[in-house]
C-alpha cells in the first residue's frame, strides 16, 4: 500500500501586499469624490427645472425639442437620485 504524497501549496497564489494598498487609495479616492459630487447633483436637480421652464414655454412640437426637454428631464432625475443623501 502506497502512501499519498502530501498536498503542496505551490497551486496556491501567496497574498501579495500589493493589492491591499491600492484596493486602499481606490476605496478612498472614491469616498473622496462622494461629497462633491453629491453637492454637484443636489444643486443640480434644484437649478434643472428653471432649465425646463424655456423649453416648456416654447412648446414642445418640435422632436428636436422634445427630445432635450426628456434628457433633461432624466438628467434631473438623475441629479434627484445622486444628491439625495447630501447634507443629511
Amino acid at each position: 500500500m502506497s502512501n499519498p504524497s502530501p498536498v503542496s501549496n505551490e497551486s496556491i497564489a501567496p497574498s501579495s501586499p500589493e493589492t491591499e494598498p491600492s484596493r486602499d487609495y481606490a476605496e478612498r479616492f472614491v469616498h473622496s469624490l462622494k461629497g462633491p459630487t453629491q453637492f454637484l447633483s443636489f444643486w443640480g436637480a434644484i437649478a434643472l427645472p428653471f432649465v425646463h421652464l424655456p423649453l416648456l414655454a416654447q412648446g414642445l412640437g418640435d422632436p428636436s425639442v422634445t427630445l432635450t426637454f426628456l434628457l433633461l428631464l432624466a438628467a434631473n432625475v438623475l441629479a434627484l437620485y445622486v444628491g439625495h443623501g447630501y447634507n443629511s
